[in-house]
């Protein structure tokens, strides 16, 4: 995929299966619920949607949620859509739905990674997160079952002022349970995210740095999610380490993890509700058309948003003319999120372009 035009293809599709959810995260983007919801898409418009899907030059589909678990046809969708050659990735919750048997009938049905959320390095601070006691437990026996199955898993964690000071800790516990990929959530404050405290943009800064230079000591890979000022930091502290006399820090390959180049909102990437809305992320909800009623590679290819996102020529402030605009483009959901505008300059970033 190294070859693809975000401007014709995705390189990821985020589908949330269902926004049914047993916990009650504090920062949960879809402010999920306990049940199902009614309109959510059925089994025949689930397959539909893979075969669309599948048919974008065959992208990385992840299902989210919610739950993906509280789907009871999970493992026929992650079956078909394996069937079809799709690299299938989901992000179920830490309930007692994560079972042995679960993980076995995931693996038997072609699922290529799980990823789990761990927001804190102890049972304390991660279950007031999550907002549900017992979920660190359930996480790490949930683990245990990906290594006796012997399946790659990937572990996220949202970063906020409540657990910034923590990272290096789960860092730590993270190069412990020999995960495959280690990703950091910077806050978007949306949904339930909106009521958390978000860290400073110099601390984004200091962060993004830690991040880049524990990558060259870490067997895992360190990946960001709305930090798209993450690839400015990885240049210029690769340029530093050049005058230094250093050898650079790579960027290690993961068909699961790492684009070819960097995505963003609307612009590599793209996301569909539980109830088949699309929009260039779950942290920028703007609904550009429903896959009812629409194609999904129309509404990817030519709706304006999609169009107007994969232009950072056109962003505002400095976002628009800094000389990293088509490496970076900011984070077009958290510009959304604080200022109303998805084309405002990437509030969190400190840099200042110098042209």
């Amino acid at each position: 995929m190294s070859g693809i035009d975000y401007n014709v293809n995705p390189f990821i599709v985020i589908w949330e299966v269902t926004r049914a959810c047993a916990l009650s995260c504090v920062h949960c983007r879809a402010e999920a619920q306990y049940h199902r919801y009614p309109d959510e898409l059925d089994t025949d418009q689930a397959k539909t949607l893979i075969r669309d899907i599948h048919a974008m030059d065959n992208p990385i589909l992840v299902f989210t949620g919610g739950d993906p678990l509280m789907r009871d046809d999970l493992f026929e969708l992650t079956w078909y859509a394996a069937s079809l050659g799709m690299r299938v990735s989901m992000t179920p919750s830490a309930t007692p739905r994560v079972t042995r048997d679960a993980v076995k009938r995931a693996k038997a049905a072609g699922l290529s990674r799980w990823a789990f959320s761990i927001d804190g390095p102890d049972a304390k601070s991660h279950d007031y997160f999550r907002g549900t006691r017992g979920s660190f437990d359930r996480t790490l026996r949930g683990i245990s079952y990906f290594q006796q199955e012997d399946m790659s898993f990937q572990i996220n964690t949202t970063v906020t002022e409540y657990n910034v000071d923590q990272l290096p800790a789960i860092a730590e516990l993270v190069g412990a349970l020999g995960v495959s990929v280690w990703t950091l959530f910077f806050l978007v404050p949306t949904g339930r995210g909106s009521l958390l405290q978000p860290i400073t943009p110099e601390r984004h800064e200091e962060v993004l740095r830690w991040a880049f230079a524990l990558q060259a000591e870490v067997p895992f890979i360190v990946s960001t999610t709305e930090a798209q000022f993450y690839r400015r930091v990885a240049r210029q502290e690769n340029a530093r380490r050049k005058q230094l006399g250093l050898p650079p820090i790579g960027h290690p390959h993961d068909d699961l993890a790492k684009a070819p180049r960097g995505t963003n909102d609307g612009n590599g990437f793209v996301f569909i509700s539980h109830t088949g809305d699309v929009q260039p992320s779950g942290f920028l909800p703007i609904k550009c058309g429903n896959v009812k009623q629409s194609s999904l590679a129309d509404l990817y290819r030519h709706h304006p948003v999609f169009t107007s996102l994969r232009d950072p020529d056109t962003h505002g402030g400095k976002c628009g003319y800094c000389e990293y605009r088509y490496i970076c483009g900011g984070s077009r959901a958290r510009a959304f999120a604080v200022t109303g505008d998805y084309k405002a300059e990437e509030p969190y970033c400190v840099y200042q372009p110098s042209t």
